[in-house]
């Protein structure tokens, strides 16, 4: 019994240590996520300065700056 146990928790250590040199991102994978980051900030650089959000965050700013304390 001693020696079936003592080999599960061989294989368990062994395999964790195999997971831990696997934990990164391949070459693919920083592409896929580059090319996604770059897509949502054309997105959201679009929307920011469309007309209508642009002259909301303008008033913020101006409401802000005019306020009295």
């Amino acid at each position: 019994m001693y020696k079936v146990v003592r080999a599960r928790m061989r294989a368990l250590v062994c395999g964790a240590r195999a997971a831990r040199r696997d934990a990164g991102m391949v070459t693919s994978e920083y592409a896929m996520g580059i090319i996604a980051a770059v897509a949502f900030a054309a997105v959201l650089y679009k929307v920011v300065t469309s007309g209508a959000v642009s002259a909301e965050l303008q008033a913020i700013v101006k409401q802000a700056l005019d306020a009295r304390m």
